[in-house]
């Protein structure tokens, strides 16, 4: 049964694979962007400054133990779906505590990302997004942003009849290591597309490219040092994005 409250969850800073010799310059990394026929976005501390899983887990008193298991994962001694999988049990959140968790701190849109997520409609640019977090956020989100909600790509939530939390859906793309390029791949072939960009804050949105044509680093709400320095084009305001727009 899928949540009917909305959660959002932190994409980690897992360690990262060699360099791609597709790896794009500025300047080409610029240009993609500009003539992008979709464009990628992640959702937490991306588009929303949040850090769902952070939140929830204070919310339900175990902070402190889901931030030591933060520590350890981002380690690099365990794979996304099982750091995902040892939070979410230590959580344990139920239906009712996800819905209030949202009703009393609605997630918060990063300042510019509406604008540009506009600017992009206006250009027939397809806009995706693309989240180790859970759909009932990113539903909500996506309806803020009038993005099509079959352009939502995360992870879904399970509880029992009685609301208990019942686990989260493993079959979903997002639930593994390198599950956004594959998501991005499908995207491809099911659209056509030959150019697509990636954005986001933490390793997971970087290893998405390839198959992403560009990434693109947002360090507006948190910089990760390593996917900073992997960046091409590191950006810390959507601002800076709506600009390179003008330039066509």
């Amino acid at each position: 049964m899928e949540a009917k409250g909305l959660l959002s969850f932190l994409n980690y800073n897992w360690v990262l694979s060699p360099p791609s010799s597709r790896m794009t310059n500025l300047s080409q990394t610029q240009e993609l962007f500009r003539r992008a026929e979709a464009v990628c976005f992640d959702v937490d501390s991306t588009v929303i400054k949040e850090e769902g899983i952070d939140e929830l887990a204070k919310f339900c008193g175990v902070g402190d133990a889901v931030t030591e298991m933060t520590r350890k994962a981002m380690g690099g001694s365990m794979t996304f779906k099982k750091a995902l999988t040892e939070r979410l049990s230590i959580i344990r959140c139920s239906r009712e505590q996800v819905n209030k968790l949202i009703t009393d701190h609605p997630p918060q849109l990063t300042p510019g990302v509406r604008e540009l997520v506009d600017r992009l409609h206006e250009r027939k640019v397809k806009v995706f997004l693309i989240s180790g977090g859970f759909r009932c956020i990113v539903e909500h989100v996506a309806t803020q942003l009038n993005i099509p909600l079959h352009h939502v790509y995360a992870n879904r939530l399970k509880f029992y009849f009685n609301g208990e939390y019942a686990g989260f859906d493993e079959s979903q793309p997002t639930a593994e290591s390198g599950g956004k390029g594959k998501v991005i791949s499908v995207l491809k072939e099911q659209y056509g597309f030959k150019t697509v960009v990636m954005i986001g804050d933490g390793a997971t949105d970087l290893e998405a490219c390839p198959p992403a044509s560009a990434f693109i680093g947002f360090g507006g709400n948190v910089v990760r040092p390593q996917v900073k320095e992997r960046s091409s084009w590191y950006v810390t305001s959507f601002g800076e994005l709506s600009k390179e727009l003008e330039k066509i």
